[in-house]
């Protein structure tokens, strides 16, 4: 028999024949145990030892989220401050390294909400007239009150002004027409009615 028969017969295994399980359950070994343990026991260069474990790493997922680098920055700093703080609450069932990815994207993915609120948002000082040192407008103001008497627009005004005038006021049920009105008399059923 040469070396590849006897390669093969020891890595063939019969369908249906269950390899024996250990008699002690092996534990996962977590590469970062170490880290970890450091971190929890605020060891002098544990912060800087996670920052050379994770740090490239969790910039790349954050850009890769992000999309911007100045924002992937600010995730890195954040993960990474969080993961120092909350270490204690790391229970190791999944692997460290499961866990800061975790936080990376959880980071990024409010960075992303956050700026995606912020583009919506307007200052008051986009919205308000800008003014030199001398408090003079900078920007020219247009004389809107000679369209006033644009005829077209007199015309526009005069109709809806009257419109409004004639209607009744709206309430959240519909028109609501005056208890003097004709049109809104009521029957009632417990006076007698008139008959002639």
């Amino acid at each position: 028999m040469n070396f590849t028969e006897t390669v093969v017969e020891r890595t063939y295994q019969e369908p249906g024949v269950d390899e024996p399980r250990p008699l002690f359950p092996r534990k996962a070994i977590d590469r970062d145990a170490a880290l970890v343990e450091q971190l929890r026991r605020a060891d002098a260069g544990a912060v800087e030892a996670l920052v050379g474990a994770y740090g490239d790493r969790v910039y790349r997922l954050a850009i890769r989220i992000t999309g911007n680098p100045s924002d992937a920055e600010e995730v890195v700093q954040d993960t990474l401050w969080t993961v120092s703080r909350k270490i204690d609450s790391f229970r190791g069932a999944a692997a460290f390294g499961s866990w800061v990815y975790r936080i990376t994207a959880n980071a990024a993915y409010q960075k992303l909400r956050g700026r995606r609120s912020k583009r919506s948002e307007v200052s008051w000082e986009d919205l308000g007239p800008t003014f030199d040192d001398e408090g003079q407008h900078v920007e020219v103001t247009v004389d809107w009150s000679r369209r006033l008497k644009d005829p077209a627009i007199e015309t526009e005004l005069k109709s809806v002004l009257s419109t409004a005038i004639d209607e009744p006021p709206r309430g959240p049920r519909g028109p609501q027409r005056d208890s003097a009105d004709p049109r809104r008399r009521r029957h009632d059923r417990s006076a007698p009615s008139e008959v002639g």
